[in-house]
């Protein structure tokens, strides 16, 4: 992913208060019926992103993106009803071709009402914003392994707490999201979603809309309303900033204004025409917007925090939870 612009950030006077409810079963006023919200395993979680950085950068060709894809698919066939692996081939912003391997874990497929939740989990080919070893390949941790951990812990817990039939669920991870540069223009990025979005798992496929997870495990991460969210799903984005409030987690996702992303999203908006939005780490008090492992080598395990993880996680079940109880 890479920015569309320079983050130019306001705080907006409606911002969430610091302090942090414990998740589970909550009410946000007076004689609003309780949800049942199961708790977020932050272990298990983690343990998926370790998993995923020890087989190695995923880079398209690699070993590794093969076991890395097998081992994916092996965990959304344990929690979901329907798995689809889409295996494809997508031309490099450099004129390579570079194979690509999508996979959709399908939970609910007969609910038309759908939440969509995806992540890429292929690794970047360069640490080009590092000072050394800038030609090798990252590990990922972050961005990329933090999104599958999470999705993935998100579609157990669904699993074992037996979601309403009534509410779908789709994850979609996504390949050969980060092989791109800003030389070669934006559309270099997120080739295996561009394909996701013309060639859904399903033809005439529709979700209610889409909630994109990057670079969302890291220490001390921050998650400000990103720019375009705002402008293709802002309700969806004042949604789920509210149902992390309720979850108690308020703290990492603020009303503050954080820059325009060209990233996921960007395609599931435009070529899907579902209303998707990106919650992502990004600065406010840099001039990049970006955390400063993005890009480098320091995006290894060092760098992922259980409690970001559970901040996420919880949020996500927190929506899918509430959507459920609003649907049924």
């Amino acid at each position: 992913m890479l920015p569309l612009m320079a983050c130019s950030l306001l705080m907006t006077a409606g911002c969430n208060s610091g302090e942090q409810q414990a998740p589970g079963n909550t009410a946000s006023e007076k004689n609003t019926p309780v949800i049942n919200v199961p708790p977020f395993n932050a272990d298990s979680a983690y343990q998926s992103v370790a998993t995923q950085v020890a087989f190695g950068p995923r880079t398209p060709g690699s070993q590794a993106q093969q076991k890395c894809a097998a081992w994916m698919e092996d965990r959304l066939k344990a929690y979901c009803d329907t798995v689809y692996r889409q295996e494809t081939s997508v031309r490099g912003g450099d004129g390579k071709i570079l194979p690509c391997i999508n996979l959709i874990g399908v939970i609910n497929p007969k609910a038309s009402k759908r939440i969509l939740l995806l992540t890429h989990w292929d690794s970047r080919m360069w640490a080009d914003m590092d000072t050394k070893d800038k030609d090798k390949p990252i590990d990922a941790a972050d961005d990329a392994g933090s999104g599958v951990g999470i999705l993935l812990e998100v579609a157990r817990q669904l699993k074992i707490n037996n979601l309403s039939p009534e509410t779908g669920i789709d994850i979609l991870f996504t390949d050969v999201e980060d092989y791109g540069k800003t030389e070669w223009g934006d559309d270099s990025y997120c080739l295996g979603t561009q394909y996701w979005a013309l060639h859904p798992h399903v033809p005439g496929y529709h979700a209610d809309f889409g909630i994109l997870l990057d670079m969302a495990g890291a220490k001390n991460a921050q998650f400000p309303m990103e720019e375009l969210s705002g402008r293709y799903a802002h309700d969806v984005q004042q949604q789920v900033w509210a149902a992390a409030g309720r979850a108690g987690y308020s703290s990492y996702f603020t009303y503050a204004k954080g820059a325009a992303i060209t990233d996921d999203h960007e395609y599931v908006n435009e070529l899907a025409h579902i209303p998707t939005i990106d919650i992502i780490n990004l600065s406010l008090m840099t001039e990049s917007p970006f955390a400063a492992h993005w890009h480098t080598h320091n995006d290894n395990m060092s760098i992922i925090d259980k409690n970001t993880l559970k901040a996420v996680g919880q949020t996500l079940l927190q929506v899918i939870f509430e959507r459920a109880a609003a649907v049924s």
